[in-house]
């Protein structure tokens, strides 16, 4: 891996100079993980933070019934774990690998120590953090207002912006995608066959073709109510 490389692609440090990019990958150490390895666990003392270079992780938490919920999931370019940079506190939730993957990891302490010697990456990091802010307000908003439909529809809309493509493919597998959007893979099975039989959408496997974009914003602003009477409960 060429760390500089690596730490270039980092969407949090786009904009950075060569010698700025250079000195972050000085304090940066390469990791590995296989698909299916946990990176870390909630509860753990929080050494630093990551950057995924190729793969993607899963943040997520279990429930005192043992549900599993993914808060987030992660790819190339993006960070996780940042807030053990300022807070020095213990992980809060789990990590695993999604995919066989390299990693940046960031110490804190040399971290910390580049920033009191270059304020501007500090900056950057108070960004990412009021963005991360805003994605988390939102995805409450999603799952407390909105069915299941209305969440799942909103999902693909967003994969298609980021793939820019009519054609994409599932970013999880379908249970795992459940747990996101909270609810239980029954329920996402029926919905997604519902949207195919509508003609919102062609499945083929985890490849998914978005026939009625219209239809599907339309079915995304949908709220709680009415939007999911005709799919079922909706409930996990």
């Amino acid at each position: 891996m060429d760390k500089v490389q690596a730490v270039a692609g980092i969407g949090l440090f786009t904009g950075l100079g060569q010698r700025e990019c250079a000195a972050l990958a000085g304090v940066a150490e390469t990791r590995r993980y296989a698909r299916g390895e946990d990176i870390f666990f909630a509860g753990e003392p929080a050494q630093g933070f990551f950057s995924v270079v190729t793969g993607k992780v899963r943040i997520y938490q279990n429930s005192l019934a043992g549900k599993e919920h993914i808060i987030h999931v992660f790819g190339p370019g993006e960070v996780f774990a940042e807030v053990a940079v300022f807070s020095g506190s213990a992980y809060p939730a789990n990590a695993q690998a999604l995919e066989d993957g390299e990693y940046l990891f960031f110490p804190r302490q040399r971290f910390r120590k580049l920033l009191a010697e270059q304020p501007d990456l500090a900056m950057d990091m108070l960004g990412l953090l009021s963005m991360r802010l805003r994605q988390l307000v939102r995805k409450l908003e999603d799952l407390s207002l909105r069915e299941v439909p209305a969440r799942l529809a909103a999902h693909l809309l967003l994969l298609q912006a980021q793939s820019k493509k009519k054609r994409l493919t599932l970013d999880l597998p379908k249970g795992q995608l459940a747990a996101y959007l909270g609810t239980i893979p029954e329920t996402l099975s029926r919905v997604l066959r519902r949207f195919g039989d509508d003609g919102l959408i062609a499945l083929s496997g985890n490849t998914l073709e978005i026939l009625d974009p219209a239809r599907l914003e339309t079915q995304a602003g949908v709220a709680t109510g009415d939007g999911d009477s005709a799919w079922g409960t909706g409930k996990a």
